[in-house]
């Protein structure tokens, strides 16, 4: 049987995924792994024999998909984060990250590590494969051959504890805390990542002062956070613009939060018991998919639907999501958006968003592919620090950062880079089974050779404390000093660590995207302050 996966790397990767992945899916003690089983089933099976992994190709393709996925769907979350409180989460990782770096000179002096031991428990405790490379690089560069080993063993037994040290320290935090996501998400405000709960009423216009004010004007002076959709004035409907001119007893439709209706109907009037829109005889109202590739990345502001046809967009889909729409708002492939239209031209604005379900199922592949080309690419290149040191952003960071970028582009010129949410989902999760598989074979056999060594135990534990440390650290200072949304936060350390397992739990419990976005928040610095601190560490205790 053995010989039969050594010599089908195929088979091999889809037992460990078909075997890991529903593995994840059992809770136990109320947790589970979710897809980061499968780096743990990866793991045994790479264990029964050092020529039992999969080939670099695999391990390479499924990170780099993975990040530049995960970029693409977080671009404008990472960059709305700079001008808020992001300067503040980023050196909390950088601050976990020197801590860490900190703590691993115990075990260097208590066990008589030699460098490139300590350089590999460092590397293997943040689960950074680039500061490993930079290690091994420093330490062939500088002729100090003898300690070049030492940190891909590091690496190799720190970097599994680490992975489930970080899921447990998120496990724990959650339980001790008391978190509860979902009454988390609905507490907070304009926070991407979050859907806040919409509804719509009727509002009846009754007070004098906005009657004959068109909607406009009554939006801007009481600065309501609300869309209104149609107007019945008698026995006829009309929709919504921001020309329309209320009168006394008119009944509005109004879409938003609980707590934004209630100020729309005390600026407005009143709460109507008669619903505006079950008649929908003059003004119909239907959800329509965004498959159109003209419209990917354009904000609704440029398409002046109202202008063109009448038209008020009440909601947007965006996945599991649903949106508030807003001027500023850009639409993205695979939405699905709740338009008002006379109904004589609703079929004419279903043809103007696509409305097609195949063509939101299909990738534009010429993107994609120039996509991970420019990652790659810039991944490759070269960067120089002081002291003679160079470094590279590797398969981890350049796809990521390129994704970020043309995330928050959304398009250039004919080409559209941002995925449909489903295929982006997709992609995210096969890439990052992949990803798993390939990590957890490729470091199974060496994990447990060391630790049939005393030694390797006393590096395994030490590695476990120091993860934890960390990760308390983050946990606590993150969600108690800082007030951090424990959503945000668990992504933040999954950032920190450059971890795209922890990432996965973190994800699978906060059942939102907001894991993502502290994912993105962070990496970027994160992952260039890994790759220096590792050649620096070596400096010093050479």
């Amino acid at each position: 049987m053995l010989g039969i996966l050594q010599n089908n790397p195929l088979l091999l990767l889809f037992l460990v995924a078909g075997i890991g992945y529903p593995l994840g899916r059992i809770k136990i003690g109320g947790v589970r792994l979710g897809v980061a089983a499968v780096l743990f089933v990866g793991l045994a099976f790479g264990a029964l024999d050092p020529s039992l992994k999969l080939p670099d190709i695999v391990f390479e393709f499924g990170l780099a998909l993975f990040v530049y996925c995960v970029g693409l769907s977080s671009g404008p979350g990472f960059f709305r984060s700079f001008r808020g409180r992001g300067v503040g989460h980023n050196l909390l990782a950088v601050a976990a990250i020197l801590l860490a770096a900190l703590l691993l000179l115990v075990p260097h002096y208590l066990l008589g590590l030699h460098p490139g031991e300590t350089a590999g428990l460092y590397s293997g405790v943040l689960t950074s494969t680039p500061a490993m490379a930079a290690s091994v690089e420093y330490l062939t560069r500088t002729g100090a051959t003898a300690y070049a080993t030492g940190p891909v063993v590091g690496y190799s037994i720190a970097y599994p504890v680490s992975v489930i040290g970080m899921i447990l320290a998120i496990y724990l935090a959650q339980r001790v805390f008391r978190i509860d996501y979902r009454a988390e998400a609905r507490s907070l405000k304009d926070m991407p990542g979050v859907s806040e709960e919409i509804t719509c009423w009727t509002l009846r216009v009754e007070r004098p002062e906005v009657v004959g004010h068109t909607v406009n004007e009554v939006v801007a002076v009481h600065r309501l956070k609300v869309v209104f959709g149609r107007i019945r004035r008698g026995e006829h409907a009309e929709v919504a613009n921001w020309g329309s001119r209320l009168e006394h007893g008119d009944l509005l439709t109004a879409v938003g939060t609980v707590e934004e209706l209630e100020r729309a109907a005390r600026a407005i009037g009143a709460v109507s018991e008669v619903e505006a829109d079950l008649d929908r005889s003059e003004v119909d109202m239907r959800q329509v998919f965004v498959s159109n590739p003209e419209l990917a990345g354009r904000t609704l502001r440029e398409l002046e639907l109202t202008h063109r046809f009448g038209v008020v967009v009440s909601r947007v889909w965006r996945g599991d999501l649903e949106l508030l729409p807003h001027a500023d708002m850009a639409l993205e492939l695979g939405d699905r958006v709740r338009v008002l239209a006379r109904r004589e031209r609703m079929d004419e604005v279903a043809r103007y968003f696509g409305d097609s379900f195949k063509a939101v199922s299909e990738i534009d592949v010429t993107a994609l592919a120039l996509g991970m080309v420019l990652g790659i690419g810039l991944g490759m290149l070269p960067i120089p620090l002081p002291g003679g040191i160079t470094v590279k952003l590797g398969l981890a960071g350049g796809p990521l950062i390129v994704g970020l970028v043309l995330s928050a582009l959304q398009r250039t010129g004919p080409l559209v880079w941002v995925l449909p949410y489903s295929a982006n989902l997709l992609l995210r999760q096969v890439a990052l089974t992949i990803f798993l598989a390939a990590v957890g074979t490729r470091s199974g056999y060496e994990f447990v050779r060391v630790l049939a060594q005393p030694r390797g135990w006393a590096m395994l534990g030490a590695s476990a404390v120091i993860t934890m440390l960390c990760a308390w650290m983050m946990l606590y200072v993150g969600y108690r000093w800082m007030k951090i949304p424990m959503g945000l936060l668990t992504g933040m350390v999954a950032g920190m660590q450059t971890q795209s397992a922890t990432l996965g739990f973190a994800l699978d419990e906060a059942e939102n995207e907001l894991p993502n976005v502290g994912y993105v928040t962070v990496y970027p610095l994160s992952m260039v302050v890994k790759i220096v601190l590792a050649p620096l560490l070596l400096a010093l205790l050479m």
